[in-house]
């Protein structure tokens, strides 16, 4: 059965949420290759106002969008220019658009490395062991999304301040309409105000994404 778009929005952030606590438990991002692979599914058929491919394993790809392209989704949490994502060689016939995505664990919000149609990305791969294909990571860079193009999930509002949640998990805070950057002092001093911690269970520091979900939840229930 085909999921809507908030059913993909609510399965990626309850899927973000599990991975976060993976890591909190001191699970290597490396260890969780499924969950990793499940979220870029989830957010390349939000973006994409598609849907998961209709069968296990489905033959090159894994999301159809909404224009109906077939779009191989890989998905790492290696920060850095080390490492490299791999392709079938012989199932690429069948794919029309290739997406690499990112997982920033510090601040846990997906980043898009490479966004393209399949014959594009053609120039970035190498020949691998196997009859598999790679693209080293050092061969992109960054490519986020114009902020204008990302939904905005929640949204709350503080003596000027409004703090939003975009989709792909990244926290943005505004004051009297100037987008405050960083947005991680801003979040600390707001949290003051509300009386919430600034650590986490562990002792450690809130992230930015944990600290603007934590404001967008106390603030939700007032």
């Amino acid at each position: 059965m085909a999921l809507t778009q908030m059913q993909i929005i609510q399965s990626l952030g309850e899927a973000m949420a599990w991975f976060e606590r993976e890591l909190n438990w001191g699970v290597p991002a490396t260890e969780l290759r499924h969950l990793c692979g499940r979220i870029g599914e989830l957010y390349a058929a939000l973006i994409t106002n598609g849907q998961m491919a209709t069968e296990v394993n489905q033959q090159g790809y894994d999301v159809v969008s909404g224009e109906g392209e077939r779009i191989s989704v890989k998905t790492t949490a290696t920060m850095g220019p080390a490492g490299h994502v791999t392709f079938n060689a012989n199932s690429l016939e069948y794919v029309d658009r290739v997406i690499i995505l990112r997982i920033n664990t510090d601040e846990m919000q997906i980043e898009t490395l490479l966004n393209a149609p399949a014959p594009e990305v053609l120039k970035y791969m190498s020949a691998a062991r196997g009859g598999k294909l790679r693209v080293p990571l050092g061969r992109l860079s960054q490519k986020d999304r114009p902020r204008n193009e990302l939904k905005v999930l929640r949204e709350v509002e503080l003596e000027g301040y409004t703090v939003r949640e975009l989709e792909n998990g990244s926290i943005e805070v505004e004051r009297g309409g100037v987008l405050q950057v960083p947005a991680k002092p801003e979040l600390r001093d707001l949290a003051r105000k509300l009386n919430l911690s600034l650590l986490n269970s562990n002792g450690n520091p809130f992230n930015t994404r944990q600290l603007g979900t934590l404001i967008i939840k106390s603030l939700s229930e007032q």
